[in-house]
């Protein structure tokens, strides 16, 4: 399909528009959005597509894509939260080393009254599934799901393994940045981020902004997406299919720890704080913000930029990156390695570089940053194609950052 692209594009990236468009042509793309910062600059500011889209080709847009629409981000969510609680821990106010029950008494329940702040971040905790799904009016009020986390006894004993944490992570994360902050963490995003920095970007959506708002679609994955470049047909492994059909599993536990699917298009969700999946913003806040993790640093030359001030100090940024842990995932069924909240490069979860850290969301998007080469990165779409960490459309943006910065 055949889509307008709209936005900028500096000299020298002309590529990454390219990629952009294929995503349309080539690759199934409804509607999205991608910007790139370098040094602090944005470079790239891209978006096209059907913000309203539905399954099924169209004559147009039902409602066109624009520079302020925004989207769920779903995991993307998680690196917005984590780094509100590295920064709670970089004022202070936050020991990673702490036991949680320190924040919150109530979790020492089941056995987890030594388990430290930092196992929640990194994975650690055992705490994927909940033996009692969550409603959906639990997921709205918070209170029931902050609840349902601290009395749940772990799935294996914390810090001997890690497994993706894919929704509980919100709430274990979310309610000791309450704690600690004496505030919701979506008000601490709002407070700390968001506005200093002039993003569109918030966990828990405010009233009036739904109309900006893409909607989402699932979709298959494009013909493209399940060659290899030798030509041959990928097929995932066995035992990762086995482990998301089986119901028992501790994988389809951990994706179904809420009783009814969560609907990310419903108005009351996205005005609901759920830090672990329901985040919305703008392609370009994205980027905005993993820029503003690292700073601006002038690697490549030229006049300086906006000199985006740098949120996390080089302890920070050290406790971001880690590697806290690497290995067989209990959930994933794959070899994973995050730092503190963040997914690091690797084959699971390809970036620009071994230094980048970020997080994918279920479905496409994706937001990073790369220390080394001074890039923020963010992607958004309301196409939802299958997979947790990653897929062919950003996977050709990053080859084409990559070959714009190698020139």
């Amino acid at each position: 399909m055949t889509v307008e692209i709209w936005g900028e594009t500096a000299s020298g990236f002309e590529p990454v528009r390219e990629a952009f468009a294929r995503n349309f042509r080539d690759y199934g793309e409804l509607g999205a959005a991608f910007s790139l910062y370098v040094d602090g600059r944005k470079v790239v500011d891209l978006w096209g597509g059907d913000a309203r889209a539905e399954v099924g080709a169209r004559p147009a847009p039902a409602v066109p894509w624009t520079a302020d629409t925004a989207q769920v981000l779903r995991s993307v969510t998680k690196g917005v939260s984590a780094a509100a609680a590295l920064h709670l821990a970089q004022r202070g106010h936050l020991d990673l080393d702490a036991p949680v029950a320190a924040y919150w008494p109530e979790f020492k329940a089941a056995g987890k009254e030594r388990i430290p702040v930092r196992w929640l971040l990194s994975h650690q905790a055992g705490l994927p599934v909940l033996d009692v799904p969550l409603r959906i009016e639990d997921v709205l009020a918070w209170e029931p799901a902050a609840a349902a986390v601290a009395a749940q006894a772990p799935a294996w004993e914390p810090g001997t393994a890690h497994g993706y944490h894919p929704l509980t992570f919100g709430w274990l994360v979310g309610e000791v940045v309450r704690r600690a902050a004496g505030r919701s963490i979506g008000q601490y995003v709002a407070e700390e981020f968001a506005r200093p920095l002039g993003l569109d970007l918030w966990i828990g959506l405010p009233a009036g902004a739904g109309a900006r708002v893409g909607r989402l679609v699932d979709l298959p994955a494009p013909d493209a997406a399940k060659v290899g470049p030798n030509g041959m047909r990928v097929r995932p492994k066995q035992n990762v299919v086995d482990a998301y059909r089986d119901p028992a599993s501790l994988t389809a536990r951990a994706f179904a720890a809420v009783r009814t699917s969560v609907d990310l298009n419903d108005p009351a969700v996205q005005a609901a704080e759920v830090p672990g999946a329901g985040g919305i913003g703008t392609a370009r806040s994205v980027a905005r913000f993993f820029a503003a993790l690292i700073g601006a640093a002038d690697r490549h030359g030229g006049a300086p930029g906006e000199r985006l001030p740098a949120l996390f100090e080089a302890r920070t940024l050290a406790e971001a990156m880690g590697p806290a842990v690497q290995g067989p995932d209990r959930i994933l069924i794959v070899n994973t390695t995050f730092g503190h909240g963040f997914f690091r490069h690797g084959p699971t979860s390809p970036m620009a570089s071994p230094a980048s850290f970020g997080h994918p969301g279920r479905g496409g998007s994706l937001g990073f940053a790369d220390p080394e080469l001074g890039i923020g990165f963010g992607y958004v779409t309301n196409g939802m194609q299958p997979g947790v960490t990653g897929d062919i459309r950003s996977r050709g943006l990053i080859a084409a950052v990559r070959a714009c910065l190698d020139r």
